[in-house]
């Protein structure tokens, strides 16, 4: 796409497609053929920043601490392994 219509054109064509929650290419293929990128945003609270939604597949932050910073002892097959030497 950068190729025919230019990296401004493509950037712009891609704010404008995350502000709508379209980010598929042929959205954004359609806001660069009808020439939506070259219009300003409508005004809005919301940042142009992607936000994560909450689904089952999100982890949350709990995944990733460590053991010790949730204060329980790390317990698995690992564990067991330790506890056979």
């Amino acid at each position: 796409m950068a190729r025919n219509y230019g990296n401004q054109r493509t950037e712009a064509a891609c704010r404008r497609a995350l502000a709508a929650d379209a980010c598929s290419f042929r959205s954004i293929q359609s806001i660069l053929k009808t020439k939506l990128d070259q219009q300003p945003l409508p005004e809005s609270d919301n940042d142009l920043t992607p936000t994560v939604r909450d689904h089952d597949n999100i982890r949350g932050e709990a995944y990733y601490q460590t053991p010790e910073e949730l204060k329980e002892p790390l317990r698995g097959p690992l564990t067991a392994l330790r506890g056979a030497r």
